[in-house]
């Protein structure tokens, strides 16, 4: 029996041992755990999961052992995802700090600040935002103008954020800020970590089409952060911010799974729906359209896979990360439409007892996969930036 065989009969017993059956079902957005000073469970079994998996480091497997991880290799990392799947587990924890701001700092934080923050991201300790978006500053993300001023050890902080996801429950903030007006416009752009309960910082929830709230439009006044805080280089933000846009692209390309909190694919909406005659669905045309689907989501699986391989080992291209984000994103659309056309009428509920409670959250998880080709860069900005920096074709005559 090879190492790695071994290792997967491990992690396969102790989830099978340690993974209560409640945490092997969907997770509505109320049940997700996203850690934090203000840190709640929904279930004692919640909590169970998440304290056993945090003293195993497997809230964060990949990451070392003395920030709080479990230290596996990338192979060891990819075979405890495929078991977490197979039993259908819950991640522990869902934060910003693990999908970004901490591969961030493992790479570009000094080792005072990597013994700061990220062990406490992986307890679940700190909830982390993002301050990319402003209001006249989206896909032009390097047009921003929220400013800091430098005081001595200290800089003085004043503009806003906008599309801030959760940043009314959040404790810390990883935020782009311009520290030299004069710059070219990439350039004199500062990476800064901060507490939102900094006196000035104040978060306004928008309601989304969906009726939740979780974007803020976040406003600095004359906030007040150490200049230590800086991660990487004072006016080379630019290169951070960069990288976790990769993390960032990644995680939405992936979002899929974790975005079907009904449970619904198109393959269970079909037999439910539609059924099955000797065996096969017993509309074709339908039938077609799923096959499509699974094989699209397989291949996307798989790359996705090899993208995380590569990076793992130092050669992965950025440019797949951008790319597969734009295709992750669009293929979640077509995947809800596609659940929508089998389901019909049951699809379109929005409250009422003639609709279950998982065709309520089919609903409203038709209308969150629209904003995810829109968060992250929108599916347009995707394409244009593929065509330039992949593809290498000309501008548009006239531009």
């Amino acid at each position: 029996m090879s190492d790695f065989t071994a290792f997967r009969q491990e992690i396969r017993d102790w989830l099978n041992d340690n993974c209560p059956e409640s945490m092997r079902t969907p997770v509505t957005q109320e049940e997700q755990i996203w850690g934090g000073r203000n840190l709640r469970f929904p279930t004692e079994d919640a909590k169970l999961w998440f304290d056993r998996c945090v003293e195993k480091g497997y809230c964060v497997p990949d990451w070392p052992e003395e920030y709080g991880g479990a230290g596996f290799s990338a192979k060891e990392t990819r075979i405890f995802k495929e078991e977490m799947a197979r039993l259908n587990c819950r991640a522990p924890q869902v934060n910003l700090g693990i999908w970004m701001v901490g591969p961030a700092i493992l790479e570009f934080g000094t080792e005072e600040q990597k013994r700061e923050h990220l062990p406490k991201i992986a307890r679940g300790e700190i909830r982390w935002c993002q301050g990319y978006s402003e209001p006249g500053a989206g896909s032009d993300l390097a047009g921003l103008q929220c400013k800091a001023e430098s005081d001595g050890d200290d800089y003085i902080i004043n503009g806003s954020k906008i599309w801030t996801s959760y940043a009314d429950h959040s404790d810390w903030i990883y935020c782009l800020v311009r520290t030299d007006p004069d710059a070219p416009k990439h350039e004199g752009i500062t990476f800064l970590l901060f507490d939102m309960a900094s006196e000035g910082v104040d978060a306004k929830p928008i309601e989304l089409i969906t009726g939740e709230t979780h974007f803020c439009q976040t406003f600095f006044d004359n906030v007040r952060v150490p200049k230590k805080n800086v991660l990487g280089v004072e006016n080379k933000g630019w290169t951070v911010a960069k990288r976790v846009l990769q993390f960032e692209r990644n995680m939405m390309s992936d979002m899929e799974a974790s975005a079907n909190t009904s449970g619904t694919t198109p393959r269970s909406a079909a037999i439910e729906h539609i059924g099955l005659v000797d065996g096969k669905l017993a509309d074709p045309v339908f039938r077609q359209s799923v096959a499509r689907h699974e094989i699209q989501k397989r291949a996307l699986d798989k790359t996705q896979q090899r993208m995380a391989d590569e990076f793992a080992q130092g050669v992965g291209d950025m440019n797949v990360a951008m790319i597969l984000k734009y295709v992750g994103t669009e293929e979640e659309k077509r995947k809800y439409e596609l659940i929508l056309k089998i389901a019909g009428e049951q699809a379109l509920g929005w409250s009422g007892e003639g609709f279950s409670d998982a065709e309520l959250q089919l609903t409203r998880d038709w209308l969150a996969s629209k904003t995810h080709s829109i968060a992250g860069g929108t599916s347009e900005i995707q394409l244009n930036i593929i065509a330039k920096r992949v593809l290498g074709l000309p501008e548009a005559a006239g531009k």
